[in-house]
């Protein structure tokens, strides 16, 4: 906050100055002004004239009609008397003599959550029927856009919006939204990276499972339609299983096998291109790798599947982005979410009485659960990994994807606390969760921390009963939120949790909008009242 005060009170003495030398002009200026009288009613200007000047031009209230609808206490001319005689020597001054002549309006006061709630209609959309031509995916009901350059829909952004629009009793665009996705996987077979043509090669980290969940079974009209596109995702992720090697270990679009047989999931593209919305950059990094540039292009789309674009969970050399290899990596968050697929499918089944399908999916979750056990735990690092196929060992990337098995409730108990404590003493920062522990300037590294991986470290938290650690993890979260919209009235895409401002990285500027920012704030605001 001290910077917030020295660029105060720079303004003042600059706004003071300024306020003197429109003084000087008062007389003219006043003398053009008269006509504007009108019904025998002056304004505040042509009433006060230096005195209005001087208060403006310092700007010692953030918004100008705050003065423009004061009302003075005395005849304006006594008022002016006086400050003529005193002449306020600086801000602080001028705003003592202000509160002492004038009565001022009562401050508009909107919370963070009130505020938040005022953008849902701001950042909504109406069913899209796209002009020819267009690159833009239709959709057949409202939905919620992030803000920004993001003017379409988000796979797994949605989800944190979500959230909020629930906590603020916006249910109606949760389910308008759920029949979206619903209709893109009719349609394509998958939910797609974002609804834009050039993102129909890769999708997001699966979380339409989590959607569902978001109301009660049973409590919507098309519970069939929903189990028969949740399994159709799932068969999406899956697909790859049916092109693997006859033997021996091997991957193939979004399904590795590794030497014992066991299966995991990854990051892929269908595409080894360019990327259509940021072809420039994807040239420029493939021109300084050392490998076929296909190659390249395949691990940038496979990164901006993931979500995590970009990242050192899928660099070689943390300082060089050429170094990215993300289809080499099992990551444990999308494993995490496919667990959560398989049970919410056994779920659903089960309700649905086709107990063959239950016993199926409860198979491949059980598989899943054995499996990330084995393979991504690091029992003597008391932690989750992601696991590099080329090494066939765990990476050493520390990052905020170690809670998602909590989140989705595949961790024991044991293993929730040594993550818990593992959190406490690295991830924490002052300003909320880190999202890995080295600076890159890669956007998702530290210094920054993202709305999405707050709310999954304080829901995954608190499931295993570290509340505190949860409760203090949204706390410094809401802190950071809020005081940046206090500066800015601004909320952010993401945030510098170290030192408590915008967070930087990427390949566009910080956006402001932002719906999983806003989603997952109100939702922590729902929680925790204390922190409103």
């Amino acid at each position: 906050m001290q910077g917030v005060h020295i660029r105060l009170s720079c303004a003042l003495n600059a706004g003071l100055l300024a306020g003197v030398l429109l003084a000087s002009a008062w007389p003219a200026m006043a003398q053009r002004a008269a006509p504007a009288r009108h019904s025998g009613a002056a304004t505040p200007h042509e009433m006060f004239g230096p005195l209005f000047e001087a208060v403006q031009a310092a700007r010692i209230y953030p918004d100008a009609k705050t003065f423009a609808d004061a009302v003075a206490k005395e005849d304006p001319q006594t008022i002016l008397a006086r400050y003529r005689r005193e002449q306020p020597a600086d801000g602080a001054a001028l705003k003592a003599f202000v509160e002492r002549h004038f009565s001022l309006p009562a401050p508009a006061t909107v919370t963070l959550r009130q505020h938040i709630a005022s953008l849902w209609p701001v950042l909504t959309r109406p069913p899209l029927d796209p002009p020819r031509w267009s690159s833009a995916l239709a959709l057949p009901a409202n939905y919620v856009v992030p803000g920004g350059r993001f003017r379409e829909i988000y796979y797994w952004d949605s989800y944190f919006t979500m959230l909020g629009l629930k906590a603020d009793h916006r249910g109606d665009l949760v389910d308008s939204m759920i029949v979206d996705f619903k209709s893109l996987i009719e349609r394509y077979g998958f939910i797609p990276n974002g609804t834009r043509s050039y993102y129909l090669s890769r999708s997001q980290p699966p979380f339409f499972a989590a959607m569902t969940q978001i109301k009660p079974l049973g409590d919507r009209a098309d519970d069939a339609g929903v189990l028969a596109a949740l399994k159709t995702e799932h068969a999406f992720w899956m697909r790859g299983s049916g092109c693997l090697p006859k033997t021996g270990a091997g991957a193939c679009e979004r399904v590795a096998r590794l030497a014992d047989g066991t299966l995991l999931n990854r990051y892929w593209d269908a595409k080894d291109t360019p990327r259509d919305e940021a072809l420039g950059e994807d040239a420029a990094t493939a021109r300084e790798a050392r490998r076929a540039a296909p190659e390249v292009y395949r691990d940038l789309r496979a990164a901006a599947e993931s979500g995590w674009d970009f990242s050192s969970r899928w660099l070689d050399d943390p300082a060089r982005l050429a170094t990215i290899h993300t289809t080499t990596v099992i990551p444990v968050d999308l494993n995490s979410l496919m667990y959560q697929l398989e049970g919410e499918i056994e779920r659903r089944c089960k309700a649905a009485g086709d107990s063959a399908c239950a016993a199926q999916f409860r198979r491949a979750k059980a598989a899943r659960a054995a499996a990330v056990q084995k393979y991504l735990w690091l029992a003597a690092e008391q932690r989750y990994a992601d696991f590099d196929l080329r090494d066939n060992a765990p990476t050493k990337v520390r990052s905020a994807a170690t809670l998602y098995p909590l989140w989705v409730g595949m961790a024991t108990q044991a293993q929730a606390d040594a993550v818990a404590a593992a959190t406490k003493t690295g991830l924490l920062a002052e300003g909320g969760l880190r999202t890995t522990l080295v600076r890159t300037g890669q956007q998702w590294d530290a210094p920054n921390g993202w709305a999405p991986l707050q709310w999954i470290a304080v829901d995954g938290l608190a499931r295993y009963g570290h509340k505190e650690l949860a409760h203090e993890i949204a706390r410094r979260w809401v802190g950071t939120v809020g005081r940046t919209w206090a500066e800015t009235g601004k909320l952010l895409e993401k945030y510098d949790v170290e030192e408590r401002k915008s967070g930087g990285g990427g390949e566009y500027p910080t956006q402001d909008g932002f719906g999983w920012t806003n989603g997952v704030t109100s939702a922590l605001l729902e929680r925790y009242p204390d922190l409103n």
